[in-house]
């Protein structure tokens, strides 16, 4: 039976070293740094998980950031969250600082953007991919 992006997206994130092969998230903060690349930065937030409505979502920052001007721009940032039982993950929020965006998948518990929950799952897909090719890890 062919996986949904749900299941392949957390698949790539076993292959990141972001979650283990039994679903757990390994630490709370880590960064993945690829020579020439920007750095890769995962963080736990637990104050973010269930808000799908799912309880038992995990949710997890992550992102590339730069500098400019002194101050740290997302390039992008993702929460994705997590559900270990079912070996699925999908994204949250999306955000980038230049220009400004912010979009978010659940505005609240229990109700969503079905259009933006499958575009942005499309691209964190294509994005763990990416971060595959270039060989990012993060390891403990």
């Amino acid at each position: 039976m062919r996986k949904t992006i749900y299941e392949t997206n957390y698949d790539r994130l076993i292959k990141l070293g972001v979650i283990t092969n039994v679903g757990a998230v390994t630490d709370q903060y880590r960064r993945s740094q690829v020579a020439g690349l920007m750095d890769w930065v995962v963080e736990r937030l637990p104050h973010l998980d269930g808000a799908s409505g799912n309880d038992e979502g995990i949710a997890v920052s992550l992102a590339h950031y730069f500098e400019q001007n002194g101050d740290m721009c997302k390039d992008p940032e993702m929460v994705v969250l997590i559900y270990p039982s079912q070996r699925m993950v999908e994204a949250f929020t999306f955000e980038i600082s230049i220009p400004p965006i912010y979009q978010q998948v659940f505005p609240e518990p229990r109700k969503l953007y079905p259009h933006l929950r499958k575009e942005l799952n499309a691209f964190l897909r294509q994005w763990l991919n990416n971060l595959i090719a270039q060989q990012h890890f993060v390891s403990e």
